[in-house]
């Protein structure tokens, strides 16, 4: 179908932007901007649309040796009706409900990968392309907690991985704030982790041996803040880290067990 040739199309040329690594963190961090500030904006039709708007700033440590770390703004648009909802680099196509499980069809382009001329240790290494991944989520609202999980895998064909995250959070409301506390498992296959953090053969060298990734489960702990300035206006704060793999810290690539990430920003409902 056009539309969706088009939505591919102009996510897998993002996704090869390599100096937009540093922005890692907006782009999970969008997959809460959207539900959050519709929360502080009720409607009462529930086919309306709504879009938004807005700014964000951005800093994320990345785990490779001496990476050129930066902080990065990012515009920042949000969108959302009955069938659509779209959040920065990821695009949802809603499905019918089961019960109390909602269901989406998730497009987005990620922001991982890098270049030789990134750090030093990377000097003599191929580039490493951001990913297009599609697939699958599943959401269930209780009283108690909101769970979901996704399924994604490479579309693009650098990786051709696949990921797979259980998250929990929950959204607590204290007059014009609004709180997030959040805690995620991701497990990311070998194809992905040897992509990403590998050493190819021709690629080693004495101070850089071969690598070959396996799999790996990270945990992830983090928070947002917002806090709603009007009834359209509303300003956010993530911050959150993210705990590691074995096989992705036992890189020679990478020199740190934790990638640590904030994320503030501004966005304006319409």
């Amino acid at each position: 179908m056009p539309f969706f040739a088009a939505v591919f199309s102009a996510a897998r040329c993002l996704a090869q932007v390599p100096r937009l690594a540093t922005v890692a963190s907006v782009a999970a961090t969008l997959a809460l901007v959207a539900p959050a500030s519709a929360c502080a904006q009720s409607t009462t039709d529930a086919s309306a649309s709504a879009w938004g708007l807005g700014l964000a700033v951005s800093a994320d440590r990345k785990p490779y040796r001496d990476f050129d770390d930066k902080v990065q703004p990012l515009p920042l648009l949000t969108y959302e009706n009955r069938w659509i909802s779209i959040a920065g680099p990821g695009v949802d196509f809603k499905l019918p409900s089961v019960g109390p499980v909602g269901l989406r069809l998730r497009s987005r382009f990620g922001f991982e990968g890098y270049e030789a001329k990134d750090s030093p240790w990377l000097a003599g290494m191929n580039e490493r392309k951001g990913s297009v991944w599609l697939g699958a989520a599943a959401t269930w609202h209780t009283d108690a907690v909101q769970l979901s999980a996704e399924l994604l895998a490479d579309a693009s064909g650098h990786s051709k991985g696949r990921q797979f995250t259980l998250k929990a959070d929950r959204r607590f409301q204290v007059g014009a704030f609004d709180i997030t506390p959040r805690l995620a498992v991701q497990q990311q296959d070998r194809k992905y982790v040897d992509y990403y953090y590998g050493v190819e053969s021709s690629e080693a060298l004495l101070a850089r041996p071969a690598y070959e990734g396996s799999s790996a489960v990270n945990l992830q702990v983090g928070v947002r803040v917002g806090y709603t300035l009007a009834p359209r206006q509303w300003l956010f704060v993530d911050v959150s880290t993210t705990r590691l793999g074995s096989s992705i810290r036992n890189s020679p690539l990478v020199n740190r067990s934790s990638q640590p990430a904030v994320t503030a920003g501004f966005l304006y409902r319409f």
